[in-house]
């Protein structure tokens, strides 16, 4: 019958899968597809997979002669997509997501593009961005070269998380062989001829001459409790590095640069282009980085009273601190000018803090809270250290003096943001100014990476009548308090911390001199006739010049480098400063007479040409 074909399986050979096809002619079949329908019970839904559909006729094969399709109960997709309109809409809305942040990166490496080509220098905030070109370059991979130039990520697969301890301490890299230490000792005596005292007459000796009272202030240091990497000796530091300009050695690594001969590397245009390279992976950690034979030897002597103990100071106006008195040594450039001599100054003009910074401070309160309410016992002086600080003492007129004390670490461990670290350096010299007038201590300059703090004399902590500082652990940044110091970045994610670790003595072993900014001149002092001066003269970098991208050790995240270049030397500290802080001459310098902390450190310029900004 013209219908039976509904009914009776597909002969062999047919395609069992394929639904059946009738011609919309049929009249048999049509009224059978009506009658299924009408049989089915009202209150039931007709599945859609067993409905037949009626297709317009097409050309077919002659097995397939009809246009009409059962489909099977498989075939139900397209019509499950119909009644589901919340997923095709879901769909369409992830897919402009996509294109949108697909067009954002694109416009974003464009738009970068075109910044860098128009103005480059736009993009240079530290003296490495000069090299970003051929730093990118050195790396091997071609990914990596690609999201650092447009995602500013470089090196992720360097990437690596902080731990308790930095680096891992090689077998090999144990204490000195007793003729590495002979051959040493033998090499650095040969730069401290002591025997040998220079004839002076009395003209001379008294511009050598430093005065008693420098040293009756003269500044102890609290290293931090977890410092891993202890004061330096310079003359030691010379030892095991080899000067390289650039990436490129200018002598071998047996030929010793000395504190008698150094300045000789300013041949190489002029010194400024010289790294004093590492011999050794400092990650590594060779005995010569950590110092821990300069840990400060436990002191003997017993000591007065810290002055915190004693608060009878802090109550009342500071002894001499007037605008009519610190007008006399606040700003040594106008001392000379008219200015210098009446009230024309204002309290801001002299670095008195405006009403306003200190509407929040109860200042009186904060000084006696100053530490927390925690009791300072200390019953000893400071140990000597068997690395030698530096001392370098102004005079600059009007009863002004400015003493300079110089701290030296072969290392500087960087600080840590979101559990990576940035900013190492081989080589790192922290510094303290004690501004004395008329013999006596007025002021005090902190350096803290390329900032710094000023305090009045009678605001610090002091242990008798000599000032105390706190060395940050790893960066060695200087602070007048323990504890947490945040800087930079908000929330603390960048910060120094500072305790009460081994006190240092910096008096019981240093190199003094006396030094004339304006003929250049610097002077041995009498207290240390024998001590080489070459040194000073270096105009290079005391560390290695930032690792290329292609170095393991190297990445970059959002400007900030792992390795940066190491610093240079005493003599671009910007001794010639009118005012206390490390600053340019003509900004206001806050001297505070309180040691409560702001959430942020001021950032200073150095003294450097614009290119040579330091991450000291």
């Amino acid at each position: 019958m013209p219908g039976s074909s509904l009914c009776h399986p597909s002969p062999l050979g047919s395609d069992a899968s394929r639904p059946l096809a009738i011609s919309p002619e049929d009249s048999s079949v049509t009224d059978l597809a009506d009658s299924l329908v009408a049989a089915a019970p009202p209150t039931s839904a007709v599945p859609i997979g067993n409905l037949v559909t009626l297709l317009p006729s097409t050309t077919s094969t002659p097995g397939d002669q009809s246009g009409l399709v059962v489909p099977p109960s498989s075939r139900s997709s397209s019509s499950d997509l119909e009644a589901s309109p919340g997923i095709v809409q879901q769909m369409i809305r992830s897919t402009r997501v996509a294109i949108v942040t697909l067009a954002s990166l694109i416009a974003y490496v464009l738009i970068n593009s075109a910044a860098r080509a128009v103005n480059p220098s736009a993009f240079i905030w530290y003296a490495e961005d000069h090299d970003e070109q051929s730093w990118i370059a050195s790396s091997p991979s071609w990914l990596d070269r690609k999201a650092c130039r447009w995602l500013g990520m470089c090196g992720t697969a360097h990437f690596r998380l902080v731990r308790a301890r930095y680096g891992q301490r090689e077998p090999t890299l144990g204490p000195w062989s007793p003729d590495d230490e002979a051959h040493y000792a033998a090499w650095r005596d040969a730069q401290f001829n002591e025997s040998q005292q220079p004839a002076w007459d009395e003209a001379e000796r008294s511009r050598r001459q430093i005065p008693e009272y420098v040293f009756q202030y003269a500044p102890l240091v609290y290293l931090s409790s977890h410092e891993q990497f202890w004061p330096g000796d310079i003359a030691e530091h010379l030892y095991h590095v080899t000067p390289m300009l650039n990436y490129t050695p200018i002598q071998s690594d047996e030929e010793h640069p000395t504190l008698q001969d150094l300045d000789q590397l300013n041949e190489w245009q002029e010194g400024e282009f010289v790294y004093l390279t590492s011999n050794d992976n400092v990650e590594d950690r060779p005995p010569w980085i950590e110092g821990e034979k300069n840990i400060p030897d436990d002191p003997d002597d017993d000591l007065e009273l810290s002055w915190p103990d004693w608060d009878g100071r802090i109550d009342g106006p500071i002894p001499g601190d007037t605008p009519e008195e610190r007008s006399q040594w606040y700003d040594t450039g106008r001392l000379s000018s008219s200015k210098g001599e009446d009230d024309s100054w204002s309290p801001e003009d002299l670095g008195y803090l405006r009403p306003e910074d200190l509407a929040d401070e109860d200042v009186r309160t904060e000084l006696r809270k100053r530490f927390g309410g925690e009791p300072i016992h200390v019953e000893k002086t400071g140990g000597r250290s068997n690395a030698p600080a530096i001392l370098l003492v102004m005079d600059k007129g009007h009863g002004v003096v400015d003493a300079f004390w110089f701290y030296f670490y072969s290392f500087n461990l960087g600080n840590v943001v979101l559990n990576v670290r940035f900013g190492n350096h081989v080589g790192d010299w922290e510094h303290c100014l004690v501004r004395f007038h008329d013999g006596k201590p007025k002021a005090l300059f902190f350096s803290a990476h390329s900032a710094g703090e000023a305090y009045s004399y009678e605001a610090v902590e002091k242990i008798g009548q000599r000032p105390v500082i706190y060395s940050a652990m790893g960066t060695h940044a200087m602070y007048a308090t323990p504890g947490i110091h945040a800087y930079i970045l908000p929330w603390g994610l960048l910060h120094d911390q500072t305790d009460r670790g081994p006190l240092w003595d910096p008096l019981l072993n240093a190199h003094a001199y006396t030094y004339d900014y304006d003929s250049d001149n610097l002077r041995a002092s009498t207290a240390t006739p024998s001590a080489p001066i070459e040194w000073f003269y270096f105009n290079g970098h005391w560390g290695d010049k930032f690792y290329p991208l292609g170095d393991q050790r190297q990445y970059r995240f959002a400007g900030q480098y792992h390795y940066v270049n190491g610093p240079v030397g005493p003599r671009f500290k910007h001794l010639n400063r009118h005012k206390v802080c490390q600053q340019r001459d003509e900004e206001v310098c806050v001297i505070k007479n309180y040691i409560g902390e702001e959430k942020r450190a001021k950032r200073w310029a150095g003294t450097r040409p614009e290119h040579e900004k330091e991450h000291d």
